[in-house]
């Protein structure tokens, strides 16, 4: 078990991570950075959904232009994801990013490094030094005989090494790999020889369906090991899907609270109500109430009154109908067309 309260503070913006700081959740746009208006629109959205760290695409110098205009829009850290021209390191540095996120393999020589942490070190933010399994460098693959735990390691800490060669320690460390068990192997390595703050997730974890189970696998064994300070899901699809399950994620490890959690049951052969249809429904609708309390969807009458008494607010479905449980009482039987609309009500007037 690693202590991550151990791990230096690094602040990205207003939000601190590593010590005694939460664990805080990420996404990445998929939007064109250049186009600011697009870019700004979805960036709000996932502030609003909890997203507390954005990172940007800059492939071009129009892109770490926009930067210091959506800077002015939004209102959480914008971390910058650099690759291969050191240039747009510090054009996106001198336009506002909060951090960046470079691979100092990509970067070129030894002195282009130096000239993007010379430009973080004037500006004071933090470098996230990230390594993937696919950009390891050929001597290291032929060491290991290919992409290995150690070899994600080895790589991360020579670039970690290489800029605190050049001055700074500012830095988070990430080491990617699809693999979820290597993944995992190389940080809880990596975990035992640094103490800076860790990014984690699984890389190209895949669409909403593969890529919540590797996610939710790789980092509910990496969190509950105490490994890891800010998280990505990373899906193939809309980055919302991404902090809803990174939110899922650590309340279901203990380390979030707030939020309603839904609880349904998996339906069976005794169910007499659309409940597959109704838990969807009941989802999307929780989203938008702040609310630290359970709702149970149950769909019959084995499981049904119990589990929904154990809720904060609870349907205990029947034969077209349902039971209204709310604090474990049962306050009347409800028709199933009105199971939406009366939880709804419920929400609405629960602090009333």
């Amino acid at each position: 078990m690693i202590d991550r309260t151990k791990a230096k503070v690094v602040r990205i913006g207003d939000c601190m991570i590593g010590g005694n700081y939460p664990v805080a959740i990420q996404s990445m746009c998929n939007t064109k950075t250049e186009n600011v208006e697009e870019t700004v629109r979805q960036i709000l959205a996932l502030e609003e959904a909890g997203c507390e760290i954005i990172r940007v695409a800059v492939p071009t110098m129009e892109a770490a232009s926009a930067i210091s205009e959506i800077k002015k829009q939004i209102h959480i850290p914008l971390v910058g994801d650099i690759h291969f021209d050191y240039r747009l390191a510090i054009a996106a540095i001198e336009n506002g990013v909060d951090k960046i996120r470079i691979n100092p393999g990509n970067i070129g020589s030894t002195d282009r490094v130096k000239a993007v942490v010379d430009k973080a070190k004037e500006y004071d933010i933090p470098i996230r030094v990230g390594v993937n399994s696919g950009s390891l460098e050929k001597h290291i693959l032929e060491k290991n005989g290919g992409v290995t735990a150690e070899g994600l390691v080895e790589s991360a800490l020579d670039k970690v090494k290489l800029i605190e060669d050049l001055g700074y320690d500012n830095l988070v460390i990430s080491i990617k790999s699809s693999d979820v068990l290597m993944c995992v192997d190389a940080y809880r390595l990596i975990a035992e020889k640094t103490d800076y703050p860790l990014h984690v997730g699984i890389t190209e974890s895949g669409t909403l369906f593969s890529g919540n189970i590797k996610s939710a696998i790789g980092l509910g064994i990496m969190l509950s090991e105490g490994i890891g300070h800010t998280i990505r899901v990373s899906l193939t699809g809309d980055p919302l899907e991404e902090i809803k399950s990174a939110k899922m994620i650590l309340k279901t490890l203990g380390m979030r609270s707030g939020g309603i959690e839904v609880v349904s049951c998996p339906t069976c052969g005794r169910t007499q109500i659309d409940l597959i249809g109704l838990a969807g429904q009941v989802e999307n609708l929780v989203q938008a109430y702040d609310l630290d309390i359970k709702v149970a969807v149950m769909g019959c009458v084995v499981n049904g009154p119990g589990e929904a008494k154990e809720a904060d607010i609870g349907i205990a479905g029947g034969k077209g109908e349902g039971l209204l449980i709310r604090r474990g009482q049962i306050i009347r039987k409800i028709p199933e067309s009105e199971f939406l609309s009366t939880l709804k009500y419920e929400l609405d007037h629960w602090n009333s």
